[in-house]
């Protein structure tokens, strides 16, 4: 009795913990979405009282202040192409070092690996000197090809831990059947890779939306802003529109949190069989 006693109140103690918890990660949202509809005075007087009054006209400024559907679109071709180009290449990749188990191939691997751990403060100065060589600052190739090597490191490190799961029996079997190398990796062994493929994408479509640094420091057309640079509009160096960037900031979340609640599952799936497994 004394047993099932104590697991009862360890459980209970453990359930408040868990709330207390998960009140402190939804208290931002909350002033997030409260704040975005008050005016400025109000937001400034107590930031975390319910709205005298809705001013929902804050979002319909908002989107005509930032342009959003030009921002938005922006957004979406980066974050979109960068996404397929990484998870092509890294899967491809992650695949050949895999299957074909050389010492140069491991030495390959490694150097992703290790590329995993350099700050990016540390090669900022580089990359943009490399992006001005190439002559595609201020497009969004320059951007794209610099996600590209930003984020390959990371997706290669985790497709390659999931490759490992396959049976290369099934790989044999098809090679016996008349498939080539491309065929058996395009027909078995990138549809056997989809947890790991949306994995990649979901967590590079966190990082790529709602990056402002790396655009801040390629782009500088106004046409070319994406949402993070569009809403830091509303931050200057002797005001700040609270009552504009709050709005603001609840259009460009809101896309990337319904995406990624639609696919939160596959992130667990992913990374678990890429890790314990491999």
């Amino acid at each position: 009795m004394k047993t099932k006693s104590s697991q009862s109140v360890s459980g209970l103690i453990l359930q408040v913990v868990m709330f207390i918890i998960a009140i402190l990660f939804l208290a931002p949202f909350y002033f997030l979405l409260v704040n975005s509809v008050k005016s400025l005075g109000d937001i400034m007087v107590n930031a975390a009282n319910w709205p005298s009054m809705f001013h929902w006209d804050n979002y319909s400024k908002a989107w005509e202040l930032t342009r959003f559907p030009e921002a938005f679109t922006n957004s979406l071709i980066i974050t979109v192409i960068s996404n397929l180009i990484i998870a092509l290449l890294s899967a491809m990749a992650a695949y050949r070092m895999v299957r074909a188990n050389t010492v140069f191939n491991r030495i390959v691997f490694m150097i992703f690996v290790s590329a995993m751990v350099i700050p990016f403060q540390s090669i900022m100065i580089p990359l943009l000197q490399v992006v001005g060589w190439l002559n595609v600052n201020n497009s969004m190739v320059g951007l794209i090809l610099s996600y590209l090597g930003l984020g390959i490191p990371l997706s290669i490190f985790l497709f390659h831990g999931f490759v490992k799961s396959i049976p290369l029996e099934i790989e044999e079997a098809a090679t016996v059947d008349g498939a080539s190398s491309y065929g058996v990796f395009a027909r078995i062994i990138l549809p056997m890779l989809k947890p790991m493929l949306v994995t990649v994408i979901i967590l590079n479509s966190l990082w790529i939306w709602n990056d402002y640094l790396l655009p801040s420091l390629i782009l500088q057309s106004p046409e070319l802003r994406t949402i993070p640079l569009a809403t830091f509009a509303f931050f200057g160096q002797y005001s700040k529109q609270w009552d504009m960037a709050l709005p603001a900031l609840v259009l460009g979340i809101t896309p990337i949190i319904i995406f990624f609640l639609s696919l939160q599952k596959y992130i667990v799936e992913g990374v678990a069989a890429g890790s314990v497994k491999g």
